[in-house]
């Protein structure tokens, strides 16, 4: 395993993260622009069997064998299994609400990744990361308004899938010290293709015009180089420090809406995103302030 702590170490795995959250931009748009004309089901399977097919061509002939073998085969089947959770709640969500939106309600997984790993890693948080952590889902209730005229079920959709994202992440780091990313990225997309074939089978629509069939190939193509780049960044640098790079994706999500869909954040997402935002990176201060007390 590499050692995540040194500077140069995080500073490669932060620029991966970063390639991580525009392969997930272009993943959710085109999932949305898809999901106008065929089942969300069908979407989702699309998507990992692209994926794996992908994998195969790409990572089978260099790895062969060794590309299924797995010292931790229980976790891969559960890490396989959050995916089509996280990938399902996310893409029924998207069918009802802004890129900005769920993009904003999934910053609050930083948060919820400091608040678990408590628990899970036995990391202590003092009261500055607490009060962080309050802020920040704070800012997700700003966005989420549940008690509003304007609140939208599906929200609480891509709430549900922020908690799961937290946990795949840490699930994921934990993989990092047994198996190489290709193993993990192949069976992250592996496992669901094969569990979600009879389903996605069953409500099978034909893309009506090539452009469909295009844009649900690349589905594949934007997941699998993202999810590559996730469990390869996961080998750099801990899951609290790659966590707040994440940020970014609102630019992103934010042109990617307007260019393609027209649409435009209301102020309670804009300002709920602010908190969310600023509580991340009051967090990753809080990492930065332990790099620089421990030796290179």
């Amino acid at each position: 395993m590499l050692h995540a702590d040194s500077a140069r170490n995080r500073l490669v795995g932060i620029g991966l993260i970063s390639l991580t959250y525009v392969c997930f931009t272009l993943l959710d748009g085109s999932a949305k622009w898809s999901m106008r004309v065929l089942p969300v089901l069908e979407v989702v399977w699309v998507r990992f069997v692209a994926h794996a097919l992908l994998s195969a061509g790409l990572l089978l002939p260099i790895h062969g064998a060794r590309l299924l073998r797995t010292r931790r085969l229980g976790l891969q089947l559960v890490r396989g299994l959050m995916m089509v959770s996280m990938t399902a709640l996310n893409f029924a969500a998207l069918q009802f609400l802004q890129l900005t939106v769920t993009s904003s309600i999934n910053f609050s997984a930083p948060i919820m990744i400091a608040l678990l790993s408590a628990p899970l890693l036995g990391e202590r948080l003092d009261a500055r990361r607490w009060t962080a952590i309050m802020c920040g889902f704070a800012g997700v209730l700003v966005i989420v308004r549940p008690f509003g005229a304007d609140f939208q079920p599906a929200m609480l959709l891509s709430v549900a899938n922020a908690v799961v994202y937290a946990l795949f992440n840490l699930l994921t780091r934990r993989l990092a010290a047994y198996d190489p990313p290709e193993t993990t990225q192949f069976l992250s997309a592996l496992v669901p293709a094969i569990g979600l074939a009879p389903f996605g089978l069953a409500v099978w629509q034909a893309p009506p015009n090539a452009w469909h069939w295009a844009v649900l190939c690349l589905l594949g193509l934007f997941g699998g180089v993202g999810h590559y780049f996730l469990a390869l960044a996961h080998r750099y640098a801990p899951a609290s420090v790659l966590a707040p790079f994440a940020y970014p994706q609102v630019l992103y999500m934010a042109v990617f809406g307007y260019a393609v869909f027209g649409d435009v954040p209301g102020t309670p997402v804009i300002a709920g995103a602010a908190i969310v935002i600023g509580s991340g990176l009051y967090l990753l201060a809080q990492e930065r302030r332990r790099w620089t007390a421990r030796p290179a």
